[in-house]
């Protein structure tokens, strides 16, 4: 699942921000080793004065970044930026040079070596800043619009996702009642041929399906409750035709936690079944075999009925229908093949990569 960008930081955060404060801090720095090549008093004084100036229009800029929240119209929010700005740095100057002239002294517009420094800070500052102001204000509309544009792309990877779920659940849902009416009408079958067998298997599918319906509306399963299942459905179908269906089964226990889609053995054993052991008046036998083979887990179900018959298309609704489900859930990466079994039956071939899950 795709991880949520990061929230765009607000208030305090984006005002005080510290890639922010690094950015100024390192302009104020340059702006300083450039008025200190001119500058007659300490450098202390001038380093002080700077800080508070620079800061000053930091502020000034942050502040109308977010406050007030509306604007007129008429009224871009970085031009008040910009404006406040060069407001901000006269204003900032004046109250420093003013704080800082010496009780009953006169005031430093009357002193002209401070009336110079105070001029070269303000007109420098005026010169400098709203280009900075500017060059941020770029820098900040090219952040937001890449921020935007991953957020778009995030949305519309989640969209994607939550269609191909939805597709999956879909496809998955019809498998359900593929199952269940073929099974029904089995059971139906020995009813109105008046077998002695009907209640036995109609108790059997009942316990079945109790352990089965669950199950069907998961999203994924393993190999371990998959051939619960099949093994369940193989025990019932035994029971209607006990002379006409052997079966044994095969598995490598390391695999037994590999992730599959559900129902998806089931599919291919019922295939068998009914395709291909229920058509053969002797009968035959359905083996499955659970291997892992050259990085993959392969599902092989082979039954001796009667093949594939001429005409046939080789899937059914069932076969059909869990070949588009494995290329929602696993891509190009799993491929289920038949191929026929001398001197006659089918051989389904299921694989899939290999995805061991922790057990529950």
């Amino acid at each position: 699942m795709p991880q949520p960008l990061p929230a765009r930081p607000t208030g305090l955060a984006l005002l005080l921000g510290g890639r922010r404060l690094a950015l100024v801090g390192a302009a104020l720095l340059l702006w300083f080793g450039l008025l200190s090549l001119g500058w007659q008093s300490a450098p202390h004084e001038l380093l002080v004065r700077v800080l508070g100036i620079g800061f000053a229009a930091v502020l000034a800029f942050g502040l109308l970044e977010q406050w007030p929240r509306r604007l007129p119209s008429w009224l871009a929010r970085w031009v008040l930026q910009v404006l406040a700005v060069a407001l901000v740095i006269p204003l900032t100057a004046w109250l420093i040079w003013s704080v800082s002239t010496e009780p009953g002294g006169l005031p430093f517009h009357q002193v002209q070596d401070r009336l110079g420094g105070f001029l070269m800070l303000t007109v420098s500052g005026l010169l400098f800043a709203p280009w900075f102001a500017l060059g941020a204000l770029v820098r900040q509309k090219d952040a937001l619009a890449r921020h935007q544009a991953l957020s778009f792309e995030l949305q519309r990877s989640e969209l994607e996702r939550q269609a191909l779920d939805a597709r999956l659940q879909l496809l998955q849902a019809q498998v359900a009642p593929h199952f269940l009416f073929n099974t029904l009408a089995n059971v139906r079958a020995l009813v109105e041929t008046g077998s002695p067998q009907a209640p036995g298997v109609l108790d059997s599918l009942i316990g079945y399906l109790r352990a089965a319906v669950p199950r069907l509306g998961e999203a994924g399963t393993d190999l371990r409750r998959e051939l619960e299942l099949t093994r369940a459905y193989l025990q019932l179908m035994q029971m209607r035709m006990p002379d006409r269906l052997q079966f044994g089964i095969e598995v490598d226990a390391q695999l037994l936690d590999q992730r599959c889609p559900p129902m998806s053995l089931l599919t291919l054993v019922e295939n068998a079944v009914r395709h291909g052991i229920d058509p053969s008046e002797e009968g035959g036998r359905i083996d499955i075999e659970i291997r892992s083979e050259h990085g993959q887990c392969r599902i092989r179900v082979r039954d001796t009925g009667v093949g594939l018959q001429p005409g046939s298309r080789g899937l059914g609704t069932g076969l059909s229908t869990l070949r588009e489900r494995l290329v929602l859930a696993f891509g190009d990466t799993a491929t289920l093949r038949l191929s026929e079994v001398e001197p006659r039956g089918l051989c389904a071939e299921l694989s899939l990569p290999l995805q061991v899950q922790a057990s529950p």
